[in-house]
């Protein structure tokens, strides 16, 4: 069984081995930046893992794996443009670094090598992988709608905010951990577990991720701390803080997420106050620890040696970056 340190520098040696043509280079050098910058891994390793529980030989599911990778990069050139946001992984963002032209035509392709990279797949399941990948692929889009789409609504439920982090974080989680499923010859229930077990952990993730950028080191995160409070982001942490606030507080919140006479840091430290005022990241945690649990369950009735996807699980929930 090989070991989530061992499947990354199996990640990292396909992604390092794909060629790019020399022209355009404002085509390919952003792709090759992008992938070259590091990042977690998370979704190649899952279908690595995934894969296999029921197939221990990884020579057809590396490919798979490295599509759902670049698919999922492909969708942070996009994010990064709607965001503004300046940084990624601590570096530059292709945008910054380039130009919104650029990072849009660069994420395109990336999409259509996305599919080049399944074509290898047996016929015999090729379908079947294009069809769970296509609905999350989509399911990606809708989620980053509806996060837009909370940035001009007055009023945003949780369970909305949970359905949008779904969408748009969990489900490629839960896509990859079933394609590889699918690769490695499981049944469909097994299958269906992983995808429920990848869905909820996904969420966990997506959770700790909103509070990382609130109360995180950005040495660390690699990312801009505070960011989604400058964005005027209405995170988990921004629902549960109207929740729990009083009318005067509620009021103060409000007013800050759209008031444009605060400056950036003042905004920040004041909101990241009100936070802890009403122990908004203990709430959080415990909402991380609902969702964690769930993963469990489902991960409980799937066969094989689970050991290193319940580390996986575990190195989620306690990340700081």
């Amino acid at each position: 069984m090989n070991t989530i340190e061992q499947l990354r520098i199996e990640v990292e040696q396909e992604i390092i081995g794909l060629k790019y043509p020399n022209k355009p280079a404002d085509l390919y050098t952003p792709i090759d930046y992008i992938l070259g910058i590091g990042g977690k891994r998370m979704r190649p390793i899952l279908l690595l893992l995934a894969h296999q529980l029921y197939n221990k030989d990884l020579s057809k599911a590396l490919m798979p794996s490295v599509a759902i990778e670049v698919f999922h990069n492909f969708t942070l050139l996009h994010d990064d443009i709607m965001d503004k946001a300046p940084l990624r992984r601590g570096n530059e963002t292709v945008h910054e670094k380039w130009n919104d032209n650029v990072a849009i035509l660069s994420g395109d392709a990336m999409l259509i090598q996305s599919y080049q990279y399944f074509s290898g797949l047996d016929a015999n399941i090729l379908k079947e992988v294009l069809l769970i990948f296509n609905k999350a692929a989509l399911q990606v889009c809708e989620g980053q709608q509806y996060d837009m789409d909370f940035e001009i609504q007055a009023e945003v439920s949780m369970d909305s905010y949970l359905k949008m982090i779904e969408y748009k974080t969990a489900i490629l989680l839960a896509a990859a951990l079933k394609i590889g499923a699918i690769i490695g010859g499981a049944s469909a229930k097994q299958g269906d577990l992983l995808f429920s077990f990848g869905r909820d952990i996904g969420i966990a993730f997506q959770l700790k991720d909103d509070l990382l950028d609130a109360f995180g080191d950005q040495k660390i995160f690699g990312k801009r701390v505070g960011g989604d409070i400058i964005s005027n982001k209405k995170t988990c942490l921004y629902l549960q803080a109207l929740e729990k606030s009083g009318k005067n507080i509620k009021m103060e919140l409000v007013n800050l997420y759209t008031s444009n006479n605060i400056d950036d840091i003042s905004k920040v430290d004041r909101v990241k106050e009100i936070y802890d005022q009403l122990d908004i990241p203990g709430a959080t945690n415990v909402l991380i620890e609902t969702y964690y649990n769930k993963a469990m369950e489902s991960l409980s009735s799937v066969e094989g040696d689970k050991t290193e996807l319940i580390r996986f699980a575990e190195m989620l929930k306690s990340r700081e970056n």
